[in-house]
């Protein structure tokens, strides 16, 4: 294994130091979660939390099914109580409506934002993006925190797409790994980049996306190696 090994929390907390450290996001810009394995639970940072200073007490453990605080102590002793973050009704409506999804990172990566404020889409330029990426959709904007943002997003999201810019708002990406969702956010906003830039070069209209035919590849059955 080359990834950070052991508790989620660990995992969860290379994900928050690596993504400020790249200058994705800002801060707080962004909260992060894991389904805890054999539990209706998952950990979540807490309201507030900076994504680069995260440890094991910055995350609150939450019951999927109702939001209620999850008793995850020895001998059942609860884990001392944190305020989850306040998008935490968008991480459980996504893993209520995606059994497959074990991280979700929720991020307010800079290149996304501006690419969606000029009313221009994420092109899918390289074969890693293809790989990693698929397809990004864009969710259209809702009160950030609010039931509503949760409710679409899931819903845009229940046909398994794995990557969604919320309109004005941020990113939201999941996989079955925390490994493998911080490789999907951080190829996320790679290609944003290189969409910006060809925009600043005034040469967005010929910017060519990944050939169909590795598309038709990566959705077939034949292994792929990128």
């Amino acid at each position: 294994m080359n990834y950070v090994p052991g508790d989620l929390r660990d995992q969860l907390a290379h994900v928050g130091y690596d993504v400020v450290q790249a200058g994705m996001v800002c801060g707080s810009g962004g909260n992060l979660s894991a389904r805890i394995p054999d539990e209706d639970a998952c950990w979540v940072t807490a309201s507030g939390a900076w994504l680069d200073r995260l440890s094991r007490s910055s995350f609150a453990p939450v019951r999927i099914a109702d939001g209620s605080p999850a008793n995850l102590g020895t001998g059942g002793v609860p884990v001392p109580r944190l305020t989850p973050t306040s998008e935490l009704a968008l991480h459980l409506a996504l893993y209520r409506a995606r059994p497959d999804v074990n991280a979700i990172v929720h991020l307010h990566p800079q290149t996304a934002l501006l690419l969606d404020a000029l009313g221009e889409h994420i092109r899918i330029v390289t074969t890693d993006h293809a790989y990693y990426l698929t397809r990004v959709s864009t969710v259209p904007f809702r009160l950030p925190g609010s039931v509503e943002v949760a409710a679409l997003t899931a819903a845009m999201a229940a046909d398994g797409t794995n990557c969604l810019v919320l309109s004005q708002h941020g990113c939201v990406v999941m996989a079955d790994s925390v490994e493998l969702a911080h490789k999907r956010a951080r190829n996320l906003e790679e290609a944003a980049r290189l969409t910006y830039r060809a925009l600043t070069l005034g040469r967005l209209d010929s910017l060519r996306e990944v050939p169909e035919e590795f598309l038709d590849r990566l959705a077939g059955t034949e292994p792929v190696t990128v």
